[in-house]
């Protein structure tokens, strides 16, 4: 009931604001989390995993929390989420309770004091675990709190080690004994109390469902809102179990191209393309696709081209994939800033509504998000090594007639076309264009979008 008067609220005072349409569903109807509220959109913010990797400290992540609140948080971006490597190394070093503890020299005021800090910037704090307990605590046999049991108790011996990417050395726990629950109770009550708003939970496998739904009920005890996000290449044959117990999952491997001077390359951003059309039906309001970091403002450091990084972009935008800059924020250039500051293209992301696929060849390929009044956000792509020209015909949207454009990414209204549009693409780039079917014309501004909150753009680089 409570979570049907919050969102009645929340669509109540979207409309009198102008800034939302009415969505085709209600939003207490969606299939969201059960245990909180949050995600109604795609989250936007920061990790520092792609950029700041295995050496975080309190000052990097300080830094990046005041450029955020300086140049990125009018345009909708909250978390600044501290993805990994804060923690001494638990196979010896774990907290009185068997959780991790916090490396002091990295983090020397603590976990709580950084929290306040950006929470004084108004932005809200991430953080990242992975499932099990650690090596450390098992062999110590911490006590866990607030009960009679210790880690030896709740160590299931017989799946020895889980991995989890960066490290080994976490015991599964078999959540059958006294005790197991409690464990991560106390866990999320560590997390709540340092004021964390959003958790990464890493390394999670079908087998690992147990241990998610373990962290969904402990963080519900809380009663802190903490957004849940699983990671990585999770499988979608469990993609309603994922729904159900998180605000999003990475439907993939790591952006980062490992090995190499770059973030990422346009190999890794090109494979989610096929992921924005299979997963397209799971997402929606409450939960949503996670394609990775947006490493697309660190000029060559990125590892890719102008047209590429606009199209990186542009593909998120029109997945409505969770929104994460994972660029070092203290070294943006101007190119990027535009890209990541686009408030049309932004609004596309966050209008509530998962892109589909409409065309797909072997160099191109099309989609679109058929919006609530009647208007559509289309992004048509060149992904062949040669220019060529893309092209949408109206008919295939359900459109009859001639219809309107407008290019999102110049801010630029492109005037009526009578049965499509044609885009002449170079290799790799993109077009996002919002389409108003003729009579809708009188009636429609922003095309279901979230209405730009500064309209004076910037265009630094948008030369097509």
């Amino acid at each position: 009931m409570l979570k049907k008067i919050i969102t009645s609220l929340l669509m109540f005072s979207l409309i009198l604001c102008g800034n939302f349409p009415i969505l085709p569903i209600e939003l207490e109807e969606a299939e969201a989390s059960s245990y909180n509220n949050l995600g109604q959109r795609p989250f936007m913010g920061w990790s520092s995993w792609s950029s700041i990797r295995k050496n975080p400290t309190e000052g990097k992540i300080k830094a990046a929390a005041d450029v955020l609140a300086e140049k990125f948080k009018s345009h909708g971006y909250q978390y600044v989420n501290l993805d990994d490597y804060y923690m001494l190394d638990w196979t010896t070093t774990v907290d009185p309770y068997g959780r991790w503890k916090v490396d002091p020299k990295k983090f020397p005021s603590g976990m709580k004091a950084l929290g306040d800090y950006i929470h004084n910037k108004e932005l809200k704090f991430g953080l990242y675990v992975t499932l099990g307990i650690p090596k450390g605590a098992v062999d110590q046999n911490t006590p866990i709190e607030g009960t009679p049991y210790h880690a030896k108790d709740i160590a299931d011996f017989s799946k020895g080690q889980k991995v989890n990417f960066n490290f080994k050395n976490m015991y599964a726990i078999d959540f059958s004994k006294p005790g197991a629950q409690a464990f991560i109770d106390s866990w999320a009550r560590l997390f709540a109390s340092y004021g964390v708003d959003y958790l990464k939970i890493d390394g999670v496998r079908n087998e690992d469902i147990p241990d998610v739904e373990a962290w969904a009920k402990a963080l519900q005890k809380t009663g802190r809102p903490i957004h849940v996000e699983l990671s990585n290449n999770l499988d979608i044959k469990h993609a309603d179990t994922w729904k159900r117990l998180s605000n999003g999952w990475r439907t993939d491997h790591d952006i980062e191209a490992y090995g190499t001077p770059f973030l990422t390359s346009w190999k890794k951003v090109s494979r989610r393309f096929d992921d924005a059309a299979i997963w397209q039906p799971h997402a929606g309001p409450g939960a949503w696709n996670d394609f990775d970091s947006l490493n697309v403002a660190n000029g060559v450091k990125d590892g890719l081209t102008k047209t590429e990084k606009r199209s990186y972009v542009t593909l998120w935008a029109i997945a409505a994939s969770q929104f994460v800059i994972g660029n070092d924020l203290t070294k943006l250039d101007t190119f990027g800033i535009s890209l990541l500051a686009n408030d049309e293209i932004i609004g596309v992301n966050q209008s509530g509504v998962a892109g589909k696929r409409l065309y797909k060849t072997p160099t191109s390929q099309v989609f679109y998000q058929a919006l609530p009044d009647g208007t559509y956000n289309v992004a048509l792509f060149n992904t062949g090594d040669s220019k060529q020209m893309v092209t949408v015909k109206w008919a295939d949207l359900g459109i009859k007639g001639s219809a309107t454009v407008r290019d999102l990414w110049k801010h630029h209204e492109l005037g009526s076309m009578e049965s499509g549009y044609k885009a002449n693409l170079s290799t790799h780039d993109s077009r996002m264009i919002r389409v108003v079917p003729g009579p809708l014309v009188a009636n429609s501004s922003t095309g279901g979008a979230v209405s730009p909150k500064n309209p004076r753009q910037t265009q630094i680089g948008l030369d097509y």
